[in-house]
């Protein structure tokens, strides 16, 4: 399998609702693997797979030592909630305080379509809860309140990387991909 690249802020498919895998094949295997070998190059806590140009709900975690994934999820969100830094390989270097559910249990399923039950408190709460939103076009800076929005918006603007040409990516790999 390969490391990817990994698409930056700006990029329209990170604002974009990924669709649900029907294919549970060699394809999304190959999908899995790649997200987790970019992921760990990375290193990131978790990536999802539009954030290498591929627009399906999958998305694979590294936290606590636990490497997992997940395709097709649906979350239950605890109402207890947490206060916690949090960071995006697609916003590279940046970190802010995000409000998260404390805890979560994801449903989906593995990349054989064998039906997995997730449960998560603090970092692998968040991680999911992080990851899903990537496959709904939502990003960790959207949930931030104003000031920390605007703080971060500016940082994004004077990054060395903001405004650089995206990843060549012709044609994804993965069916799904844009």
């Amino acid at each position: 399998m390969a490391v990817q690249p990994i698409r930056l802020f700006g990029d329209p498919i990170l604002r974009r609702p990924a669709v649900p895998v029907v294919d549970f094949d060699a394809e999304l295997r190959r999908l899995v693997a790649d997200l987790t070998d970019t992921m760990l190059d990375a290193p990131g806590a978790g990536l999802a797979a539009p954030q290498i140009g591929v627009g399906l709900r999958v998305f694979t975690w590294s936290v606590e030592g636990e490497v997992g994934h997940l395709v097709n999820p649906t979350l239950e969100l605890s109402e207890e909630q947490q206060d916690g830094l949090e960071g995006c390989l697609s916003l590279p270097h940046l970190t802010y305080d995000c409000k998260r559910a404390l805890s979560v249990v994801a449903n989906g399923f593995d990349l054989h379509g064998e039906p997995v039950t997730i449960h998560g408190s603090d970092v692998l709460a968040r991680a999911i809860q992080h990851e899903t939103d990537h496959l709904d076009g939502v990003l960790f800076i959207d949930r931030l309140d104003s000031d920390a929005r605007k703080a971060a918006m500016k940082a994004i603007r004077e990054s060395d990387w903001f405004g650089l040409e995206q990843p060549t990516v012709r044609l994804s790999p993965h069916r799904g991909g844009f």
